[in-house]
């Protein structure tokens, strides 16, 4: 049979990192059925997959028992034995988290109490002088090193995921943008991770229209290479706990190259759907003065460099070259919270991936088993 033009027993609709790794677990467990991924785009991977930082997380971020505490960790174990496995470039770069001054050591302390809670690996705490012996050109007064934190190329890693889908018999229709209707009349089962889009489609799969997705633009700065030795590895400020955001930071790429961000501003796909959520003005509200901020950064390069020399001094706003931009599809609940952790929902004979911004790449391989085991008790 072929997918195109036939019913199947499970799609996939949405053909990014994750969308992908679930295919590929829902074809290893059932050799049998036919599944397809239904892709809009030309190409998988085209949007959140291919434009972010490039960074394999070590889960020390998130809260102890969420989703992507959990998941980040295993999934960051998982990610690196399947890229050794199927020879997909990646490097154990390692991060540092950088408190700049005293008032920022209480965040710290917390960040290091959840990445302890957390189990990430190898996770220590180093002062002044310990953060210059892993970064020289850092600059703080305390940081956390993990050592376990690397980048890869997750456009690849979905890439690689895809061809092993398809050499197992899994179908792939790109250009192909599914509807609620077609997928009930055609599949048994489909599972959405269709990241921008999944709200809207959730929705008119019967689910609750609360959260929303509400996209953020992040635009990122290219260190210039004569300067690229300036940043061996990654380097983080300490974030605000309070925003599923991480900060305005420094990582060394896979290729070798430095980006500096990411910015965040409501993007302009979507931005009047944006506009019309009520939680969307009640964060407007709680957060306008970072949202000012965001406002100059995007006016503004050399702005959003300067931030960088608050824990790299060497580097200057002249350093830095726009580079690109990445668009994160990111789930706002009506009261106007960010929503910090994976989301997944359940309407008839589906699955939707309601929220999964970073660290869902890391996560993928946990992720898609987890969706998974779900499929199967729905099938049941």
């Amino acid at each position: 049979m072929t997918a195109s033009h036939g019913e199947v027993d499970l799609a996939v609709v949405g053909g990014g990192i994750v969308g992908l790794a679930v295919a590929r677990e829902l074809l290893g467990r059932h050799p049998g059925r036919s599944v397809v991924v239904l892709e809009r785009a030309a190409e998988v991977a085209t949007g959140q997959t291919r434009r972010n930082s490039g960074v394999i997380h070590a889960g020390i971020y998130y809260a102890p028992g969420s989703l992507k505490a959990r998941l980040c960790v295993e999934g960051a174990r998982d990610l690196y034995s399947y890229c050794e496995k199927h020879g997909v470039p990646f490097e154990k770069r390692g991060k540092l988290i950088v408190a700049r001054d005293e008032s920022e050591l209480a965040r710290l302390d917390e960040l290091e109490q959840r990445g302890r809670a957390n189990e990430v690996p190898g996770l220590r705490r180093v002062d002044a002088e310990g953060l210059r012996e892993i970064e020289p050109h850092a600059r703080g007064v305390a940081a956390l090193h993990s050592p376990e934190t690397g980048v890869v190329d997750f456009a690849e890693v979905a890439r690689a995921f895809a061809a092993e889908f398809q050499a197992a018999g899994g179908q792939i229709e790109l250009g192909h943008e599914a509807t609620v209707d077609e997928v009930r009349k055609r599949s048994r089962f489909t599972v959405f991770c269709a990241g921008h889009a999944a709200d809207e489609l959730a929705v008119a799969a019967g689910a609750d229209p609360d959260p929303r997705i509400v996209p953020f633009r992040g635009a990122y700065l290219k260190l210039r290479p004569e300067k690229a030795d300036l940043v061996r590895g990654l380097i983080y400020p300490v974030p605000d706990p309070e925003l599923p955001f991480l900060g305005v930071h420094l990582s060394r790429h896979i290729d070798g190259n430095v980006s500096l961000g990411p910015s965040a501003l409501l993007a302009p796909r979507r931005l009047s759907r944006s506009l019309a959520w009520p939680g969307t003005w009640r964060m407007a509200r709680r957060w306008w003065r970072t949202g000012a901020r965001e406002l100059s950064h995007a006016v503004s390069s050399r702005r959003f460099a300067r931030e960088a020399a608050d824990y790299v001094p060497a580097v200057e706003p002249g350093d830095f070259t726009p580079w690109y931009a990445g668009v994160r599809a990111q789930a706002l609940a009506r009261d106007g919270r960010l929503v910090d952790d994976f989301v997944i929902s359940e309407t008839e004979r589906a699955l939707h991936v309601r929220n999964a911004p970073s660290p869902a790449a890391t996560s993928s391989l946990a992720l898609a088993r987890l969706i998974a085991d779900r499929v199967e008790r729905s099938l049941d």
